[in-house]
């Protein structure tokens, strides 16, 4: 099968033929048919993630839509035939964080598909059965690779927020991968909804889509923001991670508003003063990816047309590169996919 290979950290992938995997026990071989980029999966090639080397050579790729052909021993050949998409952290089902459905969090956690195992930048592809969902019929399944990641990952975030109608949510990066799906799962959760971004393209995206849009290029963009959200922002999600972003963010909050920190960068931090946080009662919040069962409830807003997922470029398995170089210019809008 024709696969891209990562053989050391950056930007390389190596074009290589490989054996076609054979599901194990418990698992299902998927034929591939689009896979998501995004920059989860650059900063995990560019050795930024909480990766080591050892884990190379892979096949990288976590957003992955395909078509079950074969099932390993012990698990169901009901499957044969089904369009799947990879739930990609690789949880044990059974201890507690699990059977509460804080997959994310499991105690037993061996990785994530395309870093711990090989992913979807391939023909084929092997995941557990218990990591292979179900794409709702009639959901095109390269539109299908945003909803693993690019529409879960909002919706916990919006439940992790406790979102709803009487919420003012501020987006930071709200035309990205994530953000452009963001600001459209805030809306269904019922809050008003203010989106930054930078570039006219981003920013008229996000206005054609009914959003209030704020340039970050603005140096008033916080004040500006402010307004925008009706005086008071109570929710910020920052997705871009820098001190700078996240700071602004916290300072922008409002009495007992909550601010959701997405990054996993290593070298990042940021200053909040505890007499604000005690004096406004303002929440800072880490999120982590989703569960299994809000990766369903993304494909239902999909399949409802409540979420509308915005997949800009389809390319060619062998166009990555190019489309990381769109990704790391910031010059890309919503999600990328390739198609094997």
């Amino acid at each position: 099968m024709r696969a891209l290979v990562l053989r050391e950290h950056g930007d390389v992938l190596l074009a290589q033929e490989l054996p076609t995997p054979v599901p194990g026990p418990g698992e299902v071989l998927v034929r591939v048919e689009a896979c998501g980029v995004g920059l989860t999966v650059l900063n995990y090639m560019g050795g930024r993630s909480r990766v080591h080397a050892e884990k190379l050579p892979r096949v990288p790729g976590h957003e992955f839509v395909g078509t079950v052909v074969a099932c390993g021993r012990g698990q169901e050949a009901a499957m044969a035939g089904q369009r799947v998409m990879a739930y990609f952290y690789l949880s044990c089902g059974a201890c507690d964080f699990c059977r509460l459905a804080h997959e994310p969090l499991c105690r037993y956690l061996r990785g994530q598909v395309g870093v711990a195992t090989d992913g979807g930048f391939a023909e084929y592809a092997v995941l557990p059965a218990f990591n292979a969902l179900p794409v709702p019929q009639g959901v095109d399944p390269v539109l299908a690779t945003a909803i693993p990641d690019a529409v879960a990952t909002p919706v916990h975030v919006c439940r992790r927020a406790r979102v709803g109608p009487q919420d003012a949510v501020l987006v930071v990066g709200a035309a990205g991968g994530v953000g452009i799906h963001m600001v459209q799962v805030a809306r269904v959760f019922g809050a008003r909804v203010v989106g930054v971004d930078r570039g006219a393209e981003k920013l008229a995206a996000l206005r054609s889509m009914g959003f209030e849009a704020v340039d970050a290029a603005e140096d008033s963009w916080t004040a500006q923001a402010r307004e925008a959200a009706g005086g008071e922002v109570t929710v910020a999600v920052d997705l871009v991670g820098s001190r700078t972003t996240m700071e602004a963010c916290l300072d922008v909050l409002a009495p007992r508003g909550r601010l959701v920190v997405l990054t996993t960068f290593r070298d990042v931090t940021f200053s909040a003063s505890p007499a604000r946080l005690v004096a406004a009662e303002v929440e800072i919040l880490g999120s982590r990816y989703a569960s299994r069962w809000e990766v369903q409830e993304a494909a239902r807003l999909i399949q409802q047309g409540r979420v509308q997922p915005v997949v800009s470029e389809v390319r060619p398995l062998e166009s990555v590169g190019e489309l990381a170089s769109k990704l790391r210019q910031g010059t890309l809008l919503g999600r990328a996919a390739v198609v094997p």
